[in-house]
């Protein structure tokens, strides 16, 4: 079996998704039956939706999405962390099996440390009494704040999304790879291998490119804290999804197939779909 640890759905709305640029090719809906063909092409029996924007709404539209299409095994919303309500949001939202964890998009915080503020820290420390796990969404600079955080909760499940962004396009490894080291010595955090042909540069990039990237990462983490994901639709900018699978599978080669499964859907597996 093989599992896709991180895409998207959106209908898409301009005023919903600023992020999506006017120039970008993926301004229009993304939706299951987009996706469905896409990993049956590449043998992938499942995913796991993540959201796109910070909403309840789209939390409560995934989720709805994964009750009609089984093939999503689980959701990663969003609910704010900081809100006073928050006890009362998660329980009504872990009430649906399907919620696996939730992301905020810290990349896009200015404040490097936005992830240590107190109101912050206090939602994460909520998240293990409802079993939901945290995917920790950041750029190299903010690497730092992201060992302080995962150090302070040690019993909670974390996972860094697309290798925590890397500079694949510029080709460069320092200090990214030192500070990727130290929050993998961390052993509950996992790392997800997506997000890099969005890194590279999107019309040149070829699978060498992000070979010394991998090798940090299997280096980092071992077999056992690795998995796959496509980060489709917005992968779309650089690749074709099978493409992005091919890069990793390529990669995977190296490794025996017990090693393989553990990151083609294994690892995934075991950090969100846990028995609650």
């Amino acid at each position: 079996m093989r599992l896709d640890a991180h895409q998207h759905f959106w209908k898409f709305d301009s005023a919903e998704y600023p992020w999506i640029l006017p120039d970008w090719p993926i301004r229009r809906d993304f939706l299951p039956d987009d996706l469905w063909p896409l990993l049956g092409q590449c043998g992938i029996e499942g995913c796991i939706a993540v959201e796109a924007r910070q909403s309840l709404k789209e939390t409560h539209w995934l989720l709805d999405l994964a009750k009609q299409h089984p093939f999503i095994k689980g959701v990663v919303g969003w609910v704010d962390l900081r809100a006073r309500t928050l006890e009362e949001d998660l329980h009504q939202l872990a009430k649906d099996s399907n919620l696996v964890g939730v992301r905020h998009v810290l990349q896009d915080e200015p404040d490097d440390r936005f992830m240590l503020r107190p109101e912050f820290m206090r939602g994460i420390g909520m998240l293990a009494q409802f079993h939901l796990t945290y995917d920790i969404l950041i750029t190299p600079r903010q690497l730092p704040a992201a060992v302080e955080l995962v150090k302070s909760f040690p019993n909670q499940p974390f996972v860094i999304d697309h290798l925590a962004k890397p500079f694949i396009r510029q080709g460069t490894l320092s200090p990214w790879s030192e500070q990727i080291r130290e929050i993998a010595k961390s052993p509950n955090v996992f790392c997800k291998i997506s997000g890099m042909v969005t890194e590279a540069d999107w019309a040149l990039w070829k699978a060498t490119d992000f070979e010394p990237y991998l090798d940090v990462v299997f280096d980092s983490f071992g077999v056992d804290r690795l998995m796959f994901g496509s980060d489709w639709p917005v992968c779309l900018l650089s690749a074709a999804y099978h493409r992005v699978f091919s890069v990793v599978e390529d990669w995977l080669v190296r490794l025996n197939e017990d090693q393989r499964q553990q990151i083609s859907a294994g690892n995934c597996e075991r950090f969100y779909l846990r028995p609650k």
